[in-house]
């Protein structure tokens, strides 16, 4: 045994990386945002399914549900007209449809929410649950069936990750999309990003046909999808904020 093992050297000789505690991350490091839309989702849905009779439920989703037909004529705006696009986006049809949301929030609201920012993040929700529900609108106008569900919000997310090319730097305290904003060209010449996309469309276009649709009868919105997808993969750089920033 050597004289510097049998003798550590002091303290205050040893590296700073040694003498400080090593800090441990959280098994779950989310957003508090992206925590509290995930515990608003689900209070909701609780609360729909286990205190509202029926008729209270019916209420609530037709005043707060996305209806197309309530916006082509006929019919007063009130204030909850104006509500409803953005308020649908909270709604969920069954337990299934809010679980699967909200995986895929903590997976792509998480690193876009680090990126920019808690204010930021809220109008980026707001915006593409509003053009989910405008394309949405406009290919179904007359349609009485209520539309339900974060999935526009998130195709949203999914689509400015897109312009990220999915590249997330884990090196930061939070974990956040890196770099500048990727041109349009650049999305299409990166080959995960392609084939992401191509994965996405292929199963959006399933959907146009039926498959995948609930058990229960109801059917899947994939015009919404596509309308948040283009409105973050197109318009995420009015949301982004400098890269020194969000360290």
């Amino acid at each position: 045994m050597t004289a510097e093992q049998q003798f550590p050297a002091p303290a205050a000789e040893q590296p700073m990386e040694e003498a400080r505690p090593q800090r441990r991350e959280p098994m779950l490091n989310l957003p508090g945002i992206i925590v509290a839309l995930i515990a608003l989702c689900a209070l909701i849905h609780l609360g729909r399914t286990y205190f509202l009779t029926s008729a209270g439920d019916f209420w609530v989703v037709l005043h707060f549900a996305f209806i197309p037909l309530r916006y082509s004529g006929g019919y007063e705006l009130d204030v909850y007209a104006f509500m409803a696009p953005v308020t649908y986006s909270l709604l969920h049809g069954n337990a299934p449809h809010l679980i699967v949301n909200m995986i895929w929030l903590a997976a792509f609201g998480s690193p876009l929410a680090n990126r920019i920012g808690t204010v930021r993040f809220i109008l980026f929700w707001v915006a593409t649950s509003v053009a989910a529900v405008g394309l949405h609108y406009v290919l179904h106008a007359e349609d009485v069936t209520p539309l339900v569900g974060a999935s526009g919000a998130i195709s949203g997310m999914m689509g400015a990750a897109a312009r990220y090319l999915f590249q997330v730097d884990r090196r930061l305290r939070r974990p956040a999309f890196s770099g500048a904003i990727r041109s349009v060209p650049d999305v299409f010449r990166s080959r995960s990003a392609l084939t992401f996309l191509g994965v996405w469309l292929a199963v959006n276009f399933l959907m146009a046909f039926g498959f995948g649709a609930p058990s229960d009868g109801g059917s899947v919105a994939w015009e919404a999808h596509i309308g948040g997808f283009l409105a973050g993969f197109l318009a995420i750089r009015l949301f982004d904020r400098r890269p020194s920033r969000f360290r």
